[in-house]
């Protein structure tokens, strides 16, 4: 029997909207990491980021001490906004392949615009999309095409890897179980605001 790929996927939760751009207080969100073998969950960790904030790659670093992978599959470059995952640096600390996954093909150019408008700091964040280089299709023969980047490992590789994670839909089976275990646990994490002076309650 050909083994299975041992798979972190990552996703983040939900979060009020109306509290984005205020001055007194930021929100946070959940992020998950779901790792499994296949369908098979092997183990969860979830932790909390900052909405529009840029703690996601620690966070996720910080996570995936706690698990053995062999590859990642990220539900997107950003997490909680404009959480912009550095995915360049987490490969470069973990030696662990990764894999950006959409639904839809990414609008970049208004992506840049966003950032550009609600962020001093955009090129900063811009830059991280930048490196995740181009944008490649999936098609599994199963479901709807899906669009995907890649750091650390070939177009094949990734195909391979998000192939056998199609199994109930088209979005990989590692984010799809993050997805569903973030969403659930966004409300307690949605419940801790944090002030600008970096209190929280």
């Amino acid at each position: 029997m050909t083994p299975h790929y041992t798979v972190a996927g990552v996703q983040d939760g939900s979060f009020e909207a109306f509290y984005r751009g205020t001055s007194s207080a930021k929100q946070y969100t959940a992020l998950c990491c779901a790792t499994l073998e296949r369908d098979r969950i092997l183990d969860v960790n979830v932790d909390r980021i900052l909405v529009d904030g840029l703690d996601s790659t620690n966070i996720l670093l910080n996570n995936l001490e706690k698990t053995e992978v062999e590859v990642i599959i990220l539900g997107g470059a950003t997490f909680g906004g404009f959480n912009v995952m550095d995915v360049e640096y987490v490969y470069k600390k973990t030696g662990i392949p990764v894999i950006v996954y959409s639904g839809i093909f990414p609008d970049m150019e208004a992506t840049r615009d966003a950032l550009r408008k609600h962020f001093p700091d955009w090129k900063k964040r811009w830059a991280r999309y930048e490196a995740l280089g181009e944008i490649n299709k999936f098609e599994s023969g199963r479901y709807p095409e899906i669009y995907f980047e890649k750091v650390g490992c070939t177009i094949d590789f990734a195909e391979q890897v998000l192939d056998e994670q199609t199994i109930t839909c088209r979005m990989p089976e590692a984010v799809r179980v993050a997805d569903i275990i973030a969403k659930g646990l966004s409300p307690i994490f949605q419940s801790q605001e944090v002030f600008v002076d970096g209190s929280s309650n």
